[in-house]
């Protein structure tokens, strides 16, 4: 049994939420499970350290869950056309990882959530590929192929995954639901052929 890891920060809630749909996607591949990880927030003031495992939601990730995964699934809301701090503190951190070559030729997609329709998705999903293509990872996006991504009228890239929170009362739309299992799948599926 092979293992993707899809590694969050979620602030509101959208982007768990489609990190969750990742991993059913993930876990309808015969010999693939998720294990869903997320990063503790980045703040200016440290008061006290962060305890290692959060009050409520999945464990906080660490190298050895980069380190054990046969992929990678990585989602963080957009922070003007960009990752928040939190995904990209934990990623700037793995230079160790890079070093040694962990991640080479490993699975890897992207996923986002965004307040508004024009709020940066698509650079945001571009901005996340570019440390997993310096350590070495295959990325996978969506085929237009699928046709959520043809007539979706809320989130959708080919780029990766992504919801819009002010369509819809911040429901995930059906075919945003769809996007994120396929997403989940598609990492899943050549990550299984791969470990073959």
């Amino acid at each position: 049994m092979i293992e993707i890891l899809v590694l969050f920060y979620s602030r509101k809630g959208s982007t768990a939420e489609l990190a969750r749909h990742v991993c059913r996607g993930i876990e309808s591949v015969a010999g693939a499970r998720a294990r869903l990880r997320t990063v503790p927030p980045v703040d200016t003031v440290i008061e006290q350290p962060q305890p290692r495992v959060p009050p409520q939601g999945p464990p906080y990730a660490t190298h050895d869950d980069l380190r054990e995964c046969s992929g990678l699934v990585l989602g963080s809301p957009t922070r003007f056309g960009n990752m928040a701090a939190p995904l990209k503190h934990f990623i700037d951190s793995t230079s160790s990882l890079w070093l040694s070559g962990a991640l080479a030729n490993k699975p890897a997609a992207v996923f986002t959530s965004t307040q508004t329709m024009h709020g940066g998705q698509e650079s945001t999903l571009l901005s996340m590929m570019l440390p997993l293509l310096h350590h070495g990872m295959y990325i996978v996006g969506l085929p237009y192929t699928e046709a959520a991504l043809n007539h979706t009228t809320t989130g959708g890239s080919p780029y990766g995954a992504t919801h819009v929170a002010g369509v819809g009362q911040g429901q995930l739309s059906s075919d945003e639901r769809t996007l994120a299992q396929l997403l989940g799948r598609r990492v899943a599926e050549l990550a299984v052929r791969l470990a073959r």
